[in-house]
């Protein structure tokens, strides 16, 4: 069965945080959950054998993705870590929980699936993330294309 190509959502500058590392991510994830998105078919057995393995790439990606983006917090000391971390964790178990949900045959399916982690990853972009930016601005070095240069020790 052919799939559509379509973007279920748009990479733009204002989802940039303009940490080339973390936007690159960022994008990976974006370009995720369109790939999801464009396997959504109608034919739940086809659904259910993509979103197997699927949802497995997900979660290893964002728990990389969140342990890169928690490395810089606490190099940086960010004061709102603990927060931030919280809403990762909290994330990663909606995934999970969401996920079982979906494979019991209960109320998900794989559009209600994406569409929580579009409105997730891009409410999380859009407020958390954009958050530590700010705090960045005021620590990092602003290089003169305008990208911040985080010094990352390591642990």
């Amino acid at each position: 069965m052919k799939f559509k190509e379509e973007e279920f959502i748009t990479w733009t500058n204002k989802l940039s945080c303009g940490i080339k590392l973390i936007d690159d991510q960022h994008k990976a994830l974006v370009d995720l959950i369109n790939e999801m998105f464009n396997h959504v078919t109608g034919n739940h057995p086809q659904e259910r054998d993509y979103f197997n393995r699927a949802i497995k790439e997900i979660v290893n990606y964002v728990k990389t993705h969140f342990t890169t983006e928690e490395k810089i917090l606490r190099a940086t000391n960010y004061p709102d870590y603990a927060e931030h971390k919280k809403e990762h964790d909290s994330f990663i178990h909606a995934i999970i929980e969401n996920s079982k949900d979906y494979n019991s045959g209960g109320r998900h399916t794989l559009s209600t699936l994406i569409r929580f982690l579009r409105d997730w990853v891009l409410s999380h972009i859009a407020i958390m993330d954009k958050q530590y930016v700010e705090y960045m601005k005021k620590t990092a070095r602003l290089k003169e294309d305008g990208t911040l240069v985080i010094d990352v020790k390591g642990d």
